[in-house]
């Protein structure tokens, strides 16, 4: 009885069609947040003095804030990956699991 209603939800196009999409997203935020974060690090590997310069007459340096804007940019493509996946891979989910269980 499992296997075949494991079978149904794999053969299901819908199962596809969200494995590709879930899949294909997850990579290219992978590769945006990979280019952000090891692009800071290359930063202060190879210009500390760029990171070092002061802004303003205080003693904040441009390092902070694009140390914070790493922080910063995290919480956003997290905040966009739990909205896709809440709204159009939760509604692709339920069209699976539906059409198994028919």
């Amino acid at each position: 009885m499992q296997e075949d209603w494991i079978q149904r939800v794999v053969s299901n196009p819908k199962y596809q069609e969200l494995k590709s999409k879930r899949s294909s997203f997850g990579w290219w935020l992978t590769l945006s947040m990979m280019v952000v974060y090891y692009g800071f690090i290359l930063l202060v590997a190879y210009n500390k003095p760029l990171l070092a310069t002061k802004l303003g007459a205080g003693i904040i340096t441009l390092g902070m804030p694009l140390g914070i804007g790493v922080l910063v940019f995290t919480i956003i493509i997290t905040n966009i990956y739990v909205r896709r996946a809440n709204t159009e891979f939760d509604d692709l989910t339920q069209q699976i699991v539906k059409g198994a269980l028919k």
